[in-house]
């Protein structure tokens, strides 16, 4: 069984930073994908960022310039880095990773809560 367990959410202010970690435990040979998602109230859950075992990154453009994603492969750890957060990036932040367990299988986070005030 795989878990995957958030970390790093909360309130701040608006130019403020924070940092969410995802860490996925269990019988995990390997990671392809780690994104992170987010879902705001009353909206569809949109991709924010995502990162291959590579080392590619991709970004959604409102958060371009601001947010860097992360990971550390041997943990099985990605991080969100947040920078310059607007009232707008509230919302719960999800991980999602691909992970092979034999098969390849797509995991959720629990999510996270990120709210920042104007």
């Amino acid at each position: 069984q795989v878990q995957l367990v958030e970390s790093g959410g909360g309130l701040v202010q608006a130019g403020g930073s924070l940092r969410l970690s995802c860490a996925a435990s269990g019988n995990i040979f390997g990671t392809k994908s780690m994104d992170w998602y987010r879902q705001a109230p009353g909206k569809q859950r949109e991709l924010v960022a995502s990162s291959t075992s590579g080392g590619s990154t991709n970004y959604a453009d409102s958060v371009k310039g601001r947010f860097t994603i992360s990971r550390d492969n041997a943990k099985n750890t990605v991080y969100l880095q947040m920078n310059s957060l607007k009232p707008e990036d509230t919302a719960v932040y999800y991980c999602n990773v691909r992970a092979f367990v034999g098969t390849w299988v797509n995991y959720w986070g629990q999510g996270t809560q990120v709210t920042v005030s104007s």
